[in-house]
C-alpha cells in the first residue's frame, strides 16, 4: 500500500505546488486563530483548487463551532475534516453526519498509555492522527516541531489506520518509518524556515527523504 503523505498548514500557491509536485496525497489548511498557519476559508478555497483530482484537501479545526465550520465547508469545499481539539466521539459522529465528510481525529501522545484515548473513536473517526503532546505553555495543539517516542505505537492493533505527525523532517523520517511502518505521515513545521513559512526546497527535500526511506525499506523486505 502506498504511503499517504499530508503537507499541512499550507498558505501560499508556491507551497501547494511544491506539495503536489512532490506527490502529496493530502494537503491541509488550518483554521485556528492562534496558529501562525491560520488561513481564512476563502483563501483556502482558492488554494485548494490546485489540488482538485490530485490530492485530498483537509480542513483542520480545533473545537470549532457549527457556524465556523459552516463557513469553512462552504468556502473551502474540503474533502475531509481533521479535528485537532477535544472533540468527543459524539461530536465527531455529529460532524460526519452534518457534512457528509470523512473525519481524521487527532490525538496527543507521549507514551503508550495515551493510546487508550482512541478506543471510543474507533468505528467513528475514519482515520486517526498521532501527534506529540504540546510543550508546556504552548497554545498550539500541533505544529510545535516536537516528536514523541514512536515505539509507543507498537501497542496499536494492526488494523488501526493512522497518520504519524509531530516533529517529522527530512532528517528523521527514515527512522520514523522504520520504527512505526506508519501508513500515513503528516508534516508541517518540518518544512518551514519560520513558523507558518513553508519552504519549497525543504518540501522537496522531505519528499526525497521519504522516497529514499521507502525504497530502502522495500529493498529490505
Amino acid at each position: 500500500m502506498a504511503l499517504d503523505i499530508k503537507i499541512c498548514g499550507l498558505k501560499t500557491p508556491d507551497a501547494i505546488a511544491a506539495a503536489l509536485t512532490g506527490g502529496a496525497s493530502h494537503v491541509g489548511f488550518i483554521f485556528f486563530g492562534k496558529s501562525p498557519r491560520n488561513v481564512d476559508p476563502e483563501t483556502a478555497g482558492r488554494l485548494r483548487t490546485a489540488a482538485q483530482g490530485r490530492a485530498k484537501a483537509v480542513a483542520v479545526t480545533v473545537d470549532a463551532d457549527d457556524a465556523a465550520l459552516d463557513r469553512i465547508i462552504a468556502a473551502m469545499r474540503p474533502d475531509m475534516l481533521q479535528l485537532h481539539g477535544r472533540e468527543t466521539p459524539e461530536r465527531t459522529a455529529e460532524l460526519k453526519a452534518r457534512y457528509g465528510l470523512p473525519v481524521i481525529k487527532a490525538f496527543s501522545v507521549h507514551d503508550a498509555t495515551d493510546l487508550a484515548a482512541i478506543m471510543p473513536y474507533r468505528g467513528v473517526a475514519d482515520r486517526l492522527l498521532f501527534d506529540a503532546k504540546p510543550p508546556k505553555g504552548s497554545d498550539l495543539p500541533g505544529g510545535n516541531g516536537v516528536s514523541f517516542d514512536w515505539r509507543a505505537l507498537a501497542a496499536l492493533d494492526g488494523d488501526v489506520d493512522y497518520m504519524l505527525s509531530g516533529g517529522l523532517n527530512a532528517g528523521n523520517i527514515a527512522e520514523a518509518l522504520k520504527a512505526t511502518n506508519a501508513p500515513g505521515i503528516d508534516i508541517s513545521s518540518g518544512v518551514e524556515v519560520a513558523p507558518g513559512e513553508k519552504d519549497v526546497r525543504l518540501i522537496a527535500e522531505f519528499f526525497q527523504a521519504v522516497r529514499a526511506a521507502t525504497n530502502t525499506m522495500s529493498g529490505a523486505a
